[in-house]
């Protein structure tokens, strides 16, 4: 962690050490904290307008589904240990004991004055659907932010000017990032040509269980394998091919 990444954590933890929880980070100089949804417009509010701060710019919000965060639904050595959550038959398991609510909202913050970063993570209300406040009155590139999340993860967004679907098609069911969202979808469209126009129908994809990537051995690595030399005579055993004429 810099220095100014130092300054910028401990003058946050100062200021809001009661409202802001820190994050664990693996990138170096990136700087999270976790706020309640109860004080997030007034944190957000006084990050903006603070001179110490001055987070005039939010680049970027986005949902996180936690649905079964932390776990793999298959055990294996030689593959990858995370990912394919989707494509085998669900375990369900209580994961409020890891996470208050399964959906969060993380904003990225930018202070142009400072040159500062800072990410903010809220968790929305539990239950169906989850609600959060809105931050659009305090930065209004979070308009079509916002909406995007709602279209994506269905997390309303309380106080929002024009919350509706920004990405998928008009009525569009369900939300394709969330975790239990299936991988063929609901429906799919054709064009009808007897009606003369574009219909929806029930998903005709087979369901299909994706397997891990299983790593061969690739033979072109192998360190017996030597090139030859320009000149030198093929290997043991080796005829050599016919001559193209044509490459004379």
């Amino acid at each position: 962690m810099t220095a100014r990444t130092e300054t910028l954590v401990s003058k946050l933890t100062a200021r809001h050490g009661e409202s802001l929880r820190a994050l664990p980070t693996t990138v170096a100089g990136e700087v999270g904290f976790e706020v309640a949804a109860a004080d997030l417009l007034r944190v957000c509010r006084e990050l903006r307008d603070d001179a110490e701060f001055a987070f005039e710019q939010c680049i970027d919000v986005c949902g996180v589904d936690f649905l079964d965060y932390g776990r793999d639904e298959w055990r294996t050595q030689g593959t990858t240990g995370t990912g394919f959550s989707r494509g085998v038959d669900r375990i369900q398991e209580d994961m409020t004991a890891v996470h208050r609510s399964r959906f969060a909202v993380v904003y990225q913050l930018l202070s142009v004055t400072h040159n500062w970063r800072v990410r903010l993570r809220c968790f929305a209300s539990e239950g169906e659907p989850p609600v959060i406040d809105s931050v659009v009155d305090i930065w209004a590139s979070a308009n079509w932010f916002e909406r995007e999340a709602f279209d994506l993860f269905g997390i309303l967004f309380k106080g929002h000017p024009d919350l509706r679907r920004i990405l998928t098609d008009y009525g569009f069911i369900g939300y394709p990032f969330r975790k239990d969202f299936p991988l063929i979808g609901n429906v799919e469209v054709k064009y009808d040509t007897a009606k003369g126009r574009v219909v929806y129908q029930p998903v005709s994809i087979e369901p299909r269980t994706l397997v891990p990537r299983v790593i061969r051995h690739d033979n072109r690595y192998d360190t017996s394998l030597k090139d030859v030399p320009v000149g030198a005579e093929p290997y043991a055993g080796v005829t050599a091919g016919p001559v193209n004429e044509r490459a004379r």
